[in-house]
């Protein structure tokens, strides 16, 4: 729905629907790696795009977003690879879309969920698509075990720790060269701070292919700080996988903060 749809049904809404899926394309895996700043970029136009109708509108009502479906979805592949075509007697719950997901797919998985919650002030609802099997962090096998796949160790952590407020973050990071979204910081992130806890949850990517990343936190807003956990999921491997005959290869490991 556009500017013009929006304003004449603006009374009527309540949310604007958005969905966004996210792929590596021709091995451009440093486009990839950014694909969050395309859903920051889709997230702030439809919000902009809402607010001048609202403006023009003369309206009180503000419009916000559900995010319905988000996720890595690997549909260029299925499309031409995976898809079931000219079948007579089409089988009985085929396994389709049933993507393994790479370190490289959990990074922006986490970065997606980086984005959401840096617009929480405006994308009030949001649906990850789907839980298991099909583009899912849950993997199963009939009769057999589940696992988790890359995907669902971001996905958890963000889940506990992300409660209360979003918090500003103000970022300072090199930026490096990407063919779809230009030059695009190196490392992203969000803050959180549940005041029920009085604690605060710092969710970062690091975005490079080859290079880990040494990351400062200030946290002198903060009236005191105490690190109790912290955690990272990595591999020098960034296609590396879980798999039914290897269902632990990858994991997050808790890390040692100075």
């Amino acid at each position: 729905m556009g500017a013009r749809g929006t304003h004449h049904a603006y009374e009527d809404v309540d949310y604007i629907s958005c969905h966004a899926y996210y792929e590596e394309k021709n091995g451009d895996l440093d486009s990839f790696l950014a694909s969050a700043t395309d859903m920051d970029h889709f997230i702030e136009s439809v919000v902009a795009t809402a607010d001048h109708v609202k403006a023009v509108n003369g309206s009180a009502k503000t419009i916000n977003i559900s995010f319905d479906e988000w996720n890595v979805w690997y549909l260029e592949r299925f499309h031409n690879v995976d898809k079931i075509e000219g079948l007579d007697n089409w089988p009985k719950a085929p396994r389709l879309l049933e993507d393994t997901y790479s370190v490289a797919d959990a990074v922006v998985f986490g970065n997606l969920l980086i984005s959401l919650l840096k617009h929480a002030d405006r994308v009030t609802s949001a649906s990850l698509a789907q839980l298991v099997n099909v583009i899912a962090p849950i993997m199963t096998e009939p009769g057999g075990p589940a696992w988790k796949q890359t995907t669902f160790f971001p996905f958890a952590l963000t889940s506990k720790l992300a409660k209360g407020v979003a918090l500003d973050v103000r970022l300072d990071a090199d930026k490096y060269s990407t063919d779809a979204y230009g030059a695009v910081p190196l490392i992203d992130a969000v803050a959180t701070y549940d005041a029920d806890a009085a604690a605060t949850s710092v969710f970062l990517v690091n975005r490079s292919r080859t290079e880990e990343a040494t990351v400062t936190i200030d946290l002198t807003a903060l009236d005191s700080a105490i690190v109790l956990d912290a955690q990272t999921l990595s591999d020098a491997d960034v296609y590396a996988k879980n798999t039914l005959n290897d269902p632990n290869r990858v994991g997050c490991t808790r890390i040692r903060v100075p």
